[in-house]
């Protein structure tokens, strides 16, 4: 399981943890991604995690040096990064808990060798190790842990209480569980871009809230829970410690790879909610993604990159 750029109120295709944000689309923002099935290229896929997680990593980093500075927190041993993807988020926090064990979590074998790579790479391979685990059911071979990093992964398990109640019994006295869910939807473009009708990302987001659900529904063991962290921190003996929003902010003119991101993330969207557009916006995406059109994202002068993640944080006592 990896933290996904797309089923997910907030699915990066970033997660790198993954993690950019969108109900529907497959995305890998933060590098994590959750990915069902086999089929996938991950070839051409773990690139790209990669990227999307590392234009992300700023925001991640700031939100580590948050936990990290924590009044009254145990010093961090050892980490688990649940749905980890190709281990972005894994080096960062290896990096921000320099006395920690990492252990990057994750269902694709593909995106776990990529992460070994990295933190060959990085001088982390000491320090950063892999564990595949198909999730939540078999968590519990992680092992104990001081911080448990759920990036956009809670919300691909069927039962969140109970995949959270797990988390919590693998924390360490004084460990925190840090749960990367909501935030805000990306935008990348203007209201009106000039052609078709204004609002184009509002719509794409309805249609992305309704695949969600659908996403959900199909889960194995799935349950309705209300989004409210704090409580359910608190339902499976957690305290909770607070809740705070990171902000990438990428204005227009975007580098290159801002910019190969979000053309990938429309390409994407077109591809998987073609079938729910009306003609007009699949007409208009076509557009957008059509690399010799004047007015499409490969040559577009006001493509930016906006949003915001959320972590909520839960302490064991």
């Amino acid at each position: 399981m990896s933290n996904d750029t797309g089923h997910g109120p907030h699915h990066d295709s970033s997660h790198g943890h993954g993690h950019e944000g969108g109900h529907g689309g497959h995305r890998h923002e933060s590098g994590h991604a959750h990915h069902h099935g086999s089929d996938l290229d991950w070839d051409a896929i773990g690139p790209l995690l990669e990227m999307n997680a590392e234009l992300s990593s700023g925001h991640y980093t700031e939100a580590a040096r948050w936990i990290a500075g924590l009044p009254d927190a145990p010093k961090v041993r050892r980490v688990l990064d649940i749905g980890s993807g190709p281990g972005v988020v894994a080096c960062l926090l290896a990096e921000v808990f320099p006395e920690a064990e990492v252990v990057a979590v994750d269902g694709t074998p593909a995106l776990l060798e990529r992460t070994r790579a990295r933190a060959q790479r990085l001088g982390l391979g000491d320090r950063v190790t892999t564990l595949h685990a198909d999730l939540p059911g078999e968590l519990d071979r992680a092992g104990e842990a001081d911080l448990i990093w759920a990036g956009n992964a809670l919300h691909h398990m069927g039962d969140q209480r109970a995949a959270l109640a797990g988390f919590a019994g693998l924390l360490r006295p004084g460990g925190t569980v840090a749960l990367v869910e909501g935030g805000l939807q990306p935008r990348h473009l203007p209201r009106d871009i000039g052609f078709g009708r204004p609002g184009l990302e509002e719509r794409l987001d309805v249609i992305q809230a309704e695949t969600f659900e659908q996403m959900r529904a199909d889960l194995p063991g799935t349950k309705r829970e209300t989004e409210n962290w704090a409580a359910l921190f608190s339902a499976v003996g957690l305290g909770p410690q607070g809740t705070r929003s990171f902000l990438l902010d990428l204005p227009a003119p975007l580098t290159d790879v801002a910019r190969d991101h979000v053309i990938d993330n429309f390409t994407r969207r077109r591809e998987s909610l073609g079938e729910r557009l009306d003609a007009e916006d699949g007409a208009v995406l076509d557009r957008l993604t059509d690399p010799e059109d004047p007015a499409g994202l490969h040559r577009r002068t006001d493509t930016f990159l906006l949003m915001a993640r959320t972590f909520h944080l839960g302490r064991k006592g």
